[in-house]
């Protein structure tokens, strides 16, 4: 059984973003293979589209390694969610389905709740649910594999602490879904942008350390090669 590439990426992506392998490590073809359980060539195929995301660079004589962004990229990231987000939310009060409002709805619900009974640790996850399917709704795939890119490479960069009054923050949730449901992309647009820019105070940039990356086995999720 082949194990498809994209799976590969993921898992390596998934292991920079949370630190596994940290920024300006190096990386090779059968460090990978082996912690990963496969062969060599989706492990190639998977280090181009990485780089192709900003998450690895190769260099001369040097091979791959983990990327190592600025700070300055660090806050563009932020920047370019907030101009982006926004324009999914508009995109989404026009092209949502009822599925999407239903889970939507369903997320924030949830999300209250937890908030109510103090449940913070449900709430980052069902935070980023929320933002990927309101990505989703907009209904253009392009956007949304560019505020997908942005989560990731943000969950890289920074460490996010949790809102002090995080049931505000899920009634702001809440109101845009609500803009969705009436169409109104004008105010889906201006209430996303508020709720980004109440959120970007929560971020501090993680400060990188430099160390030995774990090496022991990861078997790829083959779930995706036997459908």
């Amino acid at each position: 059984m082949r194990i498809p590439a994209h799976s590969v990426c993921t898992a390596i992506r998934d292991d920079i973003v949370s630190g596994v392998f940290e920024r300006g490590s190096r990386l090779t073809e059968e460090q990978l293979a082996r912690r990963y359980g496969v062969s060599r060539v989706p492990v190639r195929e998977a280090l181009r589209t990485l780089e192709s995301e900003g998450f690895v660079v190769t260099r001369r004589h040097a091979g791959a390694q983990v990327a190592e962004p600025t700070e300055q990229e660090a806050a563009d990231l932020l920047d370019m969610r907030a101009l982006l987000e926004p324009l999914g939310a508009a995109r989404a009060a026009q092209r949502r389905t009822e599925a999407h409002l239903k889970v939507l709805r369903g997320l924030v619900r949830l999300g209250q709740e937890r908030a109510r009974r103090g449940q913070g640790e449900d709430l980052r996850s069902l935070g980023g649910w929320f933002h990927e399917t309101l990505a989703q709704a907009s209904g253009s795939p392009a956007l949304t594999a560019l505020l997908t890119q942005l989560r990731h490479k943000i969950a890289w960069m920074y460490a996010v602490e949790e809102p002090a009054q995080p049931v505000e923050a899920w009634a702001e949730r809440g109101a845009i879904v609500d803009a969705l449901a009436r169409g109104d992309a004008e105010r889906a647009r201006a209430l996303t942008a508020l709720h980004a820019e109440r959120s970007q105070p929560l971020h501090h940039l993680k400060r990188p350390t430099r160390g030995r990356v774990r090496v022991s086995q990861h078997v790829v999720n083959t779930a995706s090669a036997r459908n």
